[in-house]
């Protein structure tokens, strides 16, 4: 199978995609550290409850797991996610950060704590358990052993292509995007690849805490009719990055959902304007504002990804 011998640390794999990318990744073969918080959507409460579910559900099917309760936000929480999956079954290959809360707010009223909690869970969370994971994949190299070790991020076209009321969690996101590229290339020369996907799914962020887009995802789908929205659509793209046949994707951001999958590229030069000498301001403006009216610049939105369909 894909992933035999392989084990594997997904966060947030209580509910939602996370809990599709723990139960696929096991079925291929992987030994699983399911962690969860086991909170609402916005970060509140606390329960072992949904980890421990999944990893019954995956023993019931035949494969090995353990719950972790831990945060990604605290460092040393993250610590002990990623050491259980050293002490629990001996090494490990794959990290998922996939843990994630939203607090939606405009920004005018946007607290702090909705920015810091936000902030905290999603790009911290996912420096610490990449940090700590990257610490003992080097280590492990150096000592002749290695691993191969993949981690994927989770982004978000919140972050990629913008979305009002989610500053917070769209700049997590799009931070998340870059941290992925940049990680990528300090790790390669340990057989580490990081990537990062922006998946396109019913979760409890897209229907409970997101209103507009409850009213396209929430929908109930016809039986037998494929189901664009389900979480379990985004799996098997991150199971595949986890694999060694990807040992050669490098730094990418891929977009997912329904039975699409999406090559996304980031900041890059779509017109110019230069001349030999400093710019007067009027004239610098003049020049700008024909290379904007050429349409060069438009951006893909959110709406647009609807309107294509998946």
């Amino acid at each position: 199978m894909l992933l035999d011998g392989k084990v594997v640390v997904v966060t947030g794999a209580g509910r939602g995609i996370g809990r599709e990318e723990a139960l696929l990744m096991a079925k291929l073969g992987a030994k699983v550290v399911v962690n969860d918080l086991g909170g609402g959507f916005d970060g509140s409460g606390a329960s072992t409850g949904p980890a421990q579910e999944v990893v019954n559900e995956i023993k019931k099917a035949g494969g090995e797991a353990v719950a972790n309760g831990d945060s990604v936000s605290d460092f040393k929480g993250a610590q002990r996610i990623i050491e259980c999956a050293i002490d629990t079954f001996g090494k490990l290959n794959i990290v998922v950060n996939n843990a994630g809360i939203l607090r939606d707010r405009m920004i005018f009223n946007m607290s702090e704590d909705d920015w810091d909690s936000v902030i905290a869970v999603h790009l911290k969370g996912t420096f610490a358990c990449t940090r700590h994971a990257c610490v003992y994949w080097r280590e492990q190299h150096k000592a002749g052993n290695l691993l191969n070790g993949r981690i994927i991020n989770t982004a978000s076209d919140s972050g990629l292509l913008g979305n009002p009321s989610q500053s917070n969690y769209g700049a997590a996101k799009a931070a998340i995007a870059a941290f992925s590229v940049i990680i990528d290339k300090e790790m390669a020369k340990y057989g580490v690849t990081v990537n990062a996907i922006a998946p396109v799914a019913r979760t409890r962020l897209t229907v409970e805490a997101t209103p507009a887009t409850a009213a396209l995802m929430g929908q109930a789908v016809p039986e037998g009719q494929f189901d664009v929205f389900n979480p379990a659509n985004v799996a098997p793209l991150v199971a595949w990055l986890a694999s060694d046949d990807a040992a050669g994707v490098h730094g990418e951001v891929f977009r997912v959902g329904g039975g699409t999958v999406w090559l996304m590229q980031g900041w890059h030069s779509v017109g110019k304007a230069k001349k030999s000498g400093v710019w007067d301001a009027a004239e610098l403006g003049t020049a700008l504002k024909a290379e904007l009216a050429k349409g060069v610049t438009r951006k893909e939105t959110m709406n647009d990804v609807f309107a294509e369909g998946l």
